[in-house]
């Protein structure tokens, strides 16, 4: 007796089809899985069976063989314990092979029946519906986040017993066993907007570093923020997300995938409807940041993708960790090769740093900063400079002085910024319609003369502006990106002399980098 079952599998956040295939044959009484599996893959053989006698149903005492195509592929996870399952009720006719075509199995069963959530839905139930799936019969706990997938109807289960239940119906009978999971993807946003975020009218003063937050998002620049402890940098960038356009609901469905391959999706979450704030502790390892380890998962750049990937105490980060950023803010995506394969993650993030201007925190007061220059050399140095190539903007914040924090609560909101915003990307989704690029941070070098084109008397500044700050390529290129987006946020045409002279203020300061 044979059957076949329709599941999936995931790699990177693409997903691809795995078709379970049992066949039961006289001989000595054995289940024998194959098919390039993982220790948690395999361990399915037991997890089943206990689940399947617990259930009331005991495997016949034959020569079970369980086939997971396409075998030259590494199957990695508890997925497969349903579609399993499924294929052995359905090679001993428990079930009719009709039943379960053109359906979809997905989840992991306890030893009970209880069938448990599992990574990955989102991306395995889109594939199967670009593939003409007409059902797709997930664990409850994923069942929201599968309903996302509009053209595939999506059922989620609760147990291997009320599963067979629902496959031993028909008609009527089956949608009040286990009835279609229906989502509004419109009521989600909604919801999303009456969420209470941080907001910008809580920060008082540090106005240069809330100018260069809303330039930074503007043009989703990279940010810098310099200061001492208790300046405030931390409380701006946790408030960056929400000075940020709302996400699109393409977006959404790619920072949802990413979760959802990660297992971050809590129970009941259906999709991320806000943009995404990571904030690694700087004891971080490499391959937590970027992804990676034995099974290539999702690092901390791809959970921030589309959204903001704050690094506090920036010099205290690992070498080596910092230096793996530079391919994925370039391209916008991670490449991680493994020897079980090589997989690629989008990390289109926002990177914004914050740090001390040396060990204490307090130079370049000489009253209370106590450290040595060799020190302070030493300290800046640990961040290097093709990071800080890659960021283009530079801010400095100062002690608050206690006279402007009795404005707490009074200063412009997140909402006014927000507008600004949206207004100055709407220019730029205008200047970039049919190319490659999004935003003025993403111009390359070879475009600067079509993009950022400077009149007479601002390529005489920039002239006499390189010569005099020894610039280099890169940075005279970032000073225009960013005199850019300030001329799109003042809704300017063309770039002037007071664009420019903003921008380069902006630049790392010499006193810290030289």
């Amino acid at each position: 007796m044979y059957s076949t079952v329709m599941t999936g599998a995931v790699q990177g956040i693409s997903a691809y089809p795995v078709s379970v295939e049992v066949d039961i044959s006289p001989g000595l009484p054995m289940l024998n899985m194959v098919g390039s599996l993982s220790q948690e893959a395999r361990e399915a053989r037991d997890r089943v069976s206990v689940a399947l006698r617990n259930t009331g149903l005991t495997l016949p005492p034959s020569r079970i063989t369980v086939n997971l195509s396409p075998a030259n592929r590494r199957k990695e996870g508890t997925a497969y314990d349903l579609p399993i399952a499924v294929g052995l009720l359905a090679a001993m006719n428990h079930i009719s092979g009709k039943r379960i075509e053109n359906t979809l199995f997905l989840g992991e069963l306890g030893l009970d029946g209880e069938i448990k959530g599992v990574p990955g839905v989102l991306p395995i139930v889109r594939e199967a519906a670009s593939r003409g799936v007409r059902q797709c019969i997930v664990p409850g706990a994923n069942a929201l986040e599968g309903a996302l997938v509009s053209d595939v109807t999506v059922r989620g289960a609760a147990s291997l017993q009320e599963l067979f239940s629902f496959l031993l119906s028909e008609g009527e009978e089956e949608e009040e066993l286990l009835p279609r999971v229906q989502l509004d993807v419109m009521e989600l946003f909604q919801e999303m907007a009456a969420q209470k975020v941080p907001d910008f009218s809580e920060v008082s003063g540090q106005e240069a570093a809330k100018r260069g937050a809303e330039i930074a998002a503007a043009g989703f620049h990279n940010l810098l923020m310099v200061g001492p402890p208790g300046a405030g940098k931390s409380m701006i960038a946790k408030r960056i997300p929400g000075i940020l356009p709302p996400l699109t609901l393409e977006e959404s469905l790619e920072v949802t995938s990413v979760f959802s391959v990660a297992g971050m999706l809590k129970e009941g979450e259906a999709m991320v409807t806000s943009r995404p704030f990571k904030s690694p502790h700087h004891s971080i390892t490499q391959a937590a940041l970027v992804g990676g380890s034995t099974i290539p998962r999702p690092g901390m750049i791809s959970l921030a993708h589309r959204g903001v990937l704050f690094l506090d105490e920036l010099p205290e980060f690992q070498r080596a960790a910092l230096d793996s950023l530079r391919q994925p803010l370039e391209e916008s995506e991670i490449h991680i090769a493994r020897v079980s394969g090589t997989v690629i993650y989008p990390s289109d993030f926002m990177l914004v740093c914050a740090m001390n201007p040396c060990p204490c925190g307090f130079y370049p007061n000489v009253n209370r900063c106590r450290c040595t220059e060799p020190q302070v050399r030493r300290y800046m140095g640990k961040v290097s400079g093709p990071i800080l190539d890659r960021i283009d903007l530079c801010v400095e914040l100062q002690a608050i002085d206690i006279a402007k924090l009795k404005n707490a609560g009074k200063n412009e909101s997140s909402g006014e910024i927000r507008q600004r915003v949206i207004a100055a990307r709407e220019i730029q989704r205008e200047r970039f319609r049919g190319t490659g690029y999004r935003f003025n941070g993403d111009i390359e070098a070879a475009d600067m003369e079509c993009y950022c084109s400077l009149g007479k008397e601002e390529q005489q500044y920039m002239e006499q502006l390189y010569h005099r700050l020894n610039l280099s390529a890169r940075a005279y290129h970032r000073i225009l990106k960013v005199a850019r987006t300030i001329a799109d946020l003042s809704e300017a045409a063309e770039i002037g002399t007071e664009h420019l002279l903003e921008a380069s203020f902006y630049r790392p300061a010499q006193e810290y980098w030289g």
